[in-house]
């Protein structure tokens, strides 16, 4: 009876906190640059721009959990140092689902500038890779990021330093290790 009655009270705590919780919408675009941890013998690895379009909820008020969805497309182009040689371009596309926590430094819901600083997890589920095998890649992949943001009035702009904890493939011919990605994001905060 004890554990039907904690579970209870955890749970009307629970809704209550989301339900009193401030909400915001972020919607964003941005760009970004990826490389690779390994570099070949024979080249290295540069970062080209990539894009991304998505978004993200953010629960919250001082302190706040946000979790998000972006459509991304990254390019990183492999330098081939040997003569007459071409380089070969890696497009990877896919869904990156970060979720974090985050904290407001600066400011509040009616202050025309804000600072805040975030983390967390991300997921990256591969959709398409251009010009290359997409069974050479890992269908997903995991990470963890860390960044900040600077609000005036509605609009907002965030970066992000993405570090890949698993590599990206298994094939030894397309080893390239894990990605390391920079997010520039822009967009609109909507409160709900």
């Amino acid at each position: 009876m004890k554990y039907h009655f904690y579970s209870l009270v955890l749970f009307s705590l629970v809704v209550h906190s989301t339900v009193t919780a401030q909400l915001t919408l972020k919607p964003a675009i941005g760009i970004n640059f990826t490389d690779f941890s390994k570099d070949p013998s024979t080249g290295e690895y540069k970062s080209q721009v990539g894009w991304q379009i998505g978004g993200t909820v953010t629960i919250g008020k001082k302190f706040y959990f946000e979790p998000g969805l972006f459509y991304l497309q990254k390019s990183t182009e492999y330098q081939i140092d040997t003569v007459n040689a071409q380089n070969v371009s890696f497009d990877i596309s896919g869904l990156r689902i970060p979720v974090g926590v985050g904290i407001n430094l600066l400011g509040d819901k009616k202050s025309m500038i804000g600072l805040h600083a975030h983390g967390g997890f991300s997921a990256f589920i591969l959709t398409s890779v251009k010009d290359l095998d997409k069974d050479d890649f890992k269908n997903a992949s995991w990470g963890v990021y860390a960044g900040a943001g600077l609000d005036i009035s509605i609009i907002f702009v965030d970066l992000q330093y993405e570090w890949s904890l698993t590599d990206i493939s298994d094939v030894q011919n397309v080893d390239v290790g894990k990605s390391r990605s920079f997010f520039i994001n822009a967009g609109v905060r909507l409160p709900l």
